[in-house]
């Protein structure tokens, strides 16, 4: 577990974080969603993403087969922020300013940044959903954990317009305006109950040690905004559903 740990803080401080941006030690590999740097063979692209083929304990998963248990809530302290978004090749990140946090058990990670993903990564129950936005945290020892949320179709998302009003169209462009904001707090849903388990990053290096929490209910977003993303990277951009092997899930 340690060296999982010091993997996913190295991430951390590369600026990926789950994000799809290749790791700084990988070199020059190239990876992606389909052919011959997709999914199923980015272990083989470079040693450094060696967990994305030999990990027990990857992601994403079906979350089936749940155990019943006392989990605690999640006090999620966010705070508004500057609009400061990356098209990386892979997703649409949105970073966060210092001060925006979550505390769970005790513990206290700081929101690091916000990405999406279609269709979604995790399943529930078999099902996959539209979109699915990750909300990566990391404590001050580099220790992650990413908040899923599901996207259903239905509504105009208001808390997502900003982003997607200033989404970058080509690799590499970079928006920001220091007098628009996003409030991450605006983006959860109603109900804070959750699924828990232990996964990985869900690009390359694949790190384990990440403690993962899938939020129980969708938020709603339109097929317009959806597609918007979707269309963005020519297809679609989850990687595989991987085993569960022996992890419990919570609920």
């Amino acid at each position: 577990m340690k060296k999982y740990i010091k993997q996913a803080s190295i991430v951390l401080g590369s600026a990926c974080l789950s994000a799809g941006i290749a790791f700084a030690g990988g070199g020059n590999a190239h990876w992606g969603y389909s052919g011959a740097q997709g999914p199923a063979n980015w272990g083989n692209l470079s040693p450094e993403f060696e967990m994305c083929a030999k990990g027990k304990n990857q992601s994403p998963i079906n979350i089936t087969s749940t155990i019943e248990s006392e989990l605690p809530p999640i006090t999620f302290s966010y705070a508004a922020s500057p609009l400061d978004v990356i098209n990386n090749g892979h997703t649409i990140k949105a970073s966060m300013a210092p001060g925006s946090s979550i505390t769970v058990e005790g513990h206290t990670y700081e929101l690091k940044q916000v990405h999406w993903h279609t269709p979604s990564e995790n399943h529930i129950d078999g099902r996959s959903f539209p979109m699915e936005a990750h909300f990566v945290h990391a404590d001050a020892e580099g220790n992650l954990a990413v908040i899923g949320i599901m996207y259903v179709k239905g509504r105009e998302d208001a808390s997502i317009v900003d982003i997607w009003n200033n989404m970058p169209a080509k690799t590499g462009e970079v928006s920001n305006n220091a007098d628009v904001t996003v409030n991450p707090m605006d983006m959860l849903p109603t109900n804070r109950d959750y699924y828990r388990f232990n996964g990985s990053l869900t690009t390359p290096p694949c790190s384990e040690g990440v403690r993962w929490m899938v939020m129980k209910d969708p938020v709603e977003a339109s097929a317009e905004q959806v597609e918007k993303f979707h269309s963005s990277f020519h297809g679609d951009t989850n990687r595989p559903i991987q085993p569960v092997n022996a992890r419990p899930i919570l609920r």
